[in-house]
């Protein structure tokens, strides 16, 4: 971790600058899977957000007593064990979305974000940052599945978290709540995603040529 980066741009790099989905493409597979509804992205967001913030807060607890030539082992075990405890609450007290996540929720074990976080930046990090790390990282990805989630069932069935909102005369669009949409909709939004980064990056880099040329003329 950067000496200069506050505990907020720990946790906002997560939202936009590295988004799981939009800018790093990592974990797709759910992105792709259980998106149909929103109600299903939500509980895979959160479940994700809970398991990388967990693991994070582990991994930074204790980095210091892990040899470095097991590490992986150990943040797979660390991870399998909090994914098995979401499973148990889950299944405990909401079956139904148990049974709709399925096998995704124990894919989450092997997902590429939570174990890059892990040895990227828990394994060399202390708890505070680290926790707000996979926080930022947790929220960016399960935000990008609930939007993708809203998109697909709003224009898929006509609702969003099961509520009409095009009444029953709407002509469902299939093909969004199928995975070829799901996969078009998510190449369209990184697409977007791009764009407007570099925009916003011009737009940076010409206030601060702007700054600067207005600093030069001041001391002239």
């Amino acid at each position: 971790m950067n000496n200069n980066d506050s505990l907020w741009d720990i946790f906002y790099k997560g939202l936009f600058d590295q988004n799981p989905i939009f800018r790093l493409a990592l974990s797709l597979c759910p992105a792709l899977a259980v998106t149909s509804t929103a109600i299903n992205a939500l509980a895979m967001g959160l479940s994700v957000m809970f398991v990388i913030t967990a693991n994070n807060t582990v991994i930074s607890l204790f980095r210091r007593w892990v040899n470095p030539k097991v590490r992986v082992p150990v943040y797979i075990t660390s991870i399998a064990t909090i994914v098995t405890v979401v499973q148990l609450v889950l299944e405990a007290y909401f079956p139904e979305l148990f049974r709709a996540l399925s096998i995704y929720l124990a894919l989450i074990v092997v997902f590429a974000i939570i174990l890059a976080r892990a040895e990227v930046f828990a394994a060399k990090n202390t708890v505070v940052p680290s926790f707000f790390d996979g926080l930022g990282m947790g929220t960016g990805f399960a935000g990008a599945m609930v939007l993708i989630g809203v998109i697909r069932e709003l224009f898929g069935a006509g609702t969003i978290f099961g509520l009409e909102v095009f009444g029953a005369g709407y002509d469902p669009i299939l093909i969004m709540i199928l995975p070829p949409g799901g996969f078009i909709l998510i190449g369209l939004m990184i697409g977007a995603f791009n764009i407007y980064s570099a925009r916003q990056a011009k737009i940076g880099a010409a206030r601060a040529k702007a700054c600067t040329a207005c600093a030069q003329g001041s001391e002239a």
